[in-house]
């Protein structure tokens, strides 16, 4: 239990109307979740205002509201306290009522549109390789040690996010890597903060449905750079137009790395084949089972996040070797036959947004021998960006032999406006390499049925996600998993 004045600690204040004195056991900005010694913060939404909810927070037993336009009608015993921003003031509150997690561990972030989650969670796997106690919290899991929990945003709530940071010290736990998206900076979610180093992979385009040009995108990534302290390091990666960018009036310490062009480490690629990566990493040679261009740019960043850290550099490398893409991201799945040109090579990614489809693909492209095929399984999800659909259509088209345009997430969509407008994308010339099928399901067996011995299926958009999401419910779907058993029931 805290009383309210000490978690009030910089929440610009404009104004308090009753006792700071008032004890309070749990914060909250949803009024479903209010109990007695409630601090409930009314949060201006996109879809709802939580100033709507404090009559009914107040009726819960909330202790104090924290808001930014104090109701008209003020109940006796209630502490209302007025801010200038109830995102900022949430962050502090929950920063302060767990005690500032953050700084009694070293924190850090890996922001960018591609390769946060390969980044965040090769860096976990490395430092437990390495015999730290971590955590992770990533879209795809969140852990503690290794114990699993089920996330279901990139970057939880500040909350949330604070709870799970004070979970981790009590366990012990000595280093935490964590995704943080352009939301949850634009949201102040992850205000307050303390991270010892902040990593840029890229930024392509993505989320300009929320941030409405790309130019807001940018700005909110960087906005990340920008509140770092002195004592920190800001990784960037050289190769991306807007990396320099990201270093701008950051008070950190700058780095940078990079695969193409000069840096401060440097990764030259030496094979990229269908069986990982021969990289010479600042002057060292390393195998990875990981493939491709993009997955050396983040095996770099890795290797810099760590040395920065303090980490042995050989140390490093060694353990660089080791380690395996996270689930749904390059995960290859083949079927039965033995060697590549004897089967189905599938490959299951989270490519959902131009770039990241075109990294893939190229990729492949690259890997594969001249008589191998590449074909594509490409969606798009509904309620997102519509700007991206023929784009992703254009890209799987020119870059694939044979291309299945499916369902992804539709959600509140219907899956057939979604796909008529991915092909608009399309040239006349496309069409008879192109198929439509909205069951995702089957748009996977008919893409493999399409496939011979040796060709590459690469099913992309949803990678680690095991549902699909359909008027708001979501049923369960694995990609890796249905395309698994459509290439086993090949060879049966």
């Amino acid at each position: 239990m805290k009383l309210l004045k000490d978690i009030l600690y910089k929440a610009r204040l404009e104004q308090v109307v009753g006792s700071t004195n008032a004890a309070i056991e749990l914060i909250t900005f949803d009024s479903r979740a209010v109990k007695p010694f409630t601090a409930f913060v009314a949060i201006k939404g996109t879809r709802s205002d939580g100033h709507d909810f404090i009559t009914k927070a107040v009726e819960l037993g909330a202790t104090a509201i924290i808001c930014e336009t104090l109701p008209e009608a003020l109940k006796e015993g209630v502490t209302y306290v007025r801010v200038a921003d109830s995102q900022h003031a949430l962050a502090v509150l929950a920063c302060n009522f767990y005690d500032d997690p953050s700084k009694d561990l070293k924190l850090v972030g890996v922001t960018g549109t591609n390769g946060k989650t390969s980044v965040a969670t090769l860096l976990y796997r490395l430092y437990r390789s390495l015999g730290y106690k971590c955590g992770l919290i990533s879209t795809v899991e969140i852990r503690i040690g290794i114990k699993t929990i089920d996330t279901t945003h990139t970057t939880p709530d500040s909350v949330r996010l604070n709870e799970l940071l004070r979970t981790m010290v009590e366990e012990k736990v000595t280093h935490c890597f964590m995704e943080v998206s352009s939301h949850s900076i634009v949201q102040e979610r992850i205000t307050g903060l303390h991270f010892v180093l902040g990593a840029f992979t890229n930024i392509t385009h993505d989320h300009l449905d929320y941030h409405g040009t790309f130019a807001e995108y940018i700005k909110a990534k960087k906005r990340f750079f920008d509140q770092l302290p002195e004592d920190a390091f800001a990784l960037t990666n050289a190769d991306d137009p807007n990396g320099g960018v990201m270093l701008q009036n950051t008070k950190a310490k700058k780095r940078s790395y990079a695969v193409r062009n000069m840096a401060d480490h440097r990764a030259r690629i030496i094979e990229n084949a269908i069986t990982g990566l021969h990289l010479n990493i600042d002057g060292h040679d390393v195998y990875s089972r990981l493939i491709g261009e993009f997955n050396a740019s983040n095996l770099l960043a890795v290797y810099g996040a760590a040395t920065l850290l303090g980490e042995m550099p050989l140390n490093v490398l060694t353990a660089l070797s080791d380690l395996e893409p996270p689930r749904g991201r390059f995960q290859i799945i083949r079927g039965a036959g033995g060697d590549t040109r004897a089967s189905i090579i599938g490959i299951v990614d989270y490519a959902h947004t131009p770039d990241a489809l075109k990294n893939v693909l190229a990729t492949i492209n690259a890997t594969c021998r001249d008589e191998q095929r590449v074909i594509s399984v490409v969606g798009c999800g509904g309620d997102r960006d519509r700007t991206k659909r023929p784009i992703m259509a254009r890209i799987a088209a020119e870059m694939s032999d044979q291309v299945v345009i499916t369902s992804d997430n539709p959600r509140s969509e219907d899956p057939n406006t979604i796909i008529h407008e991915m092909r608009t994308g399309l040239a006349q010339g496309d069409m008879q390499r192109v198929f439509v099928n909205a069951d995702r399901k089957e748009a996977i067996r008919m893409a493999v049925g399409l496939a011979k011995p040796g060709d590459v299926v690469l099913v992309a958009g949803k990678g680690h996600e095991t549902y699909q999401e359909v008027q708001g419910v979501k049923h369960p779907f694995d990609d890796a998993a249905i395309l698994k058993e459509t290439l086993e029931l090949m060879h049966k």
